[in-house]
């Protein structure tokens, strides 16, 4: 298994938007529909993204898998709430509420 590699730059706004639904498991058609872009601006995102996290296509690894777990380590993400899955990094608040104690 690869290492998770480190951010090397600042994302914009979109590439989180479209990371995010990266996560969820949306194709590019999906995400270009539901943000109105088209396609291509999409791909370009992704491809982008990658870039700033260092991910390079080699054959054995898929970069849209390792792009999805770099930005999860990173940020966190909701498709984990949408899934019933709890963050690893989770315990009790003082109120007894679970909380993420890192991804805030």
């Amino acid at each position: 298994m690869a290492d998770v590699p480190l951010l090397v730059r600042d994302l914009t706004p979109f590439e989180h938007l479209v990371l995010g639904m990266v996560c969820e498991g949306k194709s590019n058609a999906a995400i270009a529909r539901d943000t109105a872009h088209s396609e291509k601006v999409v791909e370009n995102t992704v491809s982008r993204a990658a870039r700033a996290f260092n991910l390079q296509a080699d054959g054995e690894v898929n970069i849209r898998v390792m792009l999805a777990l770099a930005y999860r380590t990173h940020f966190g993400d909701h498709a984990f709430d949408r899934m019933g899955v709890e963050c690893q990094h989770s315990s009790t608040g003082p109120n007894g509420e679970r909380m993420c104690t890192r991804h805030v």
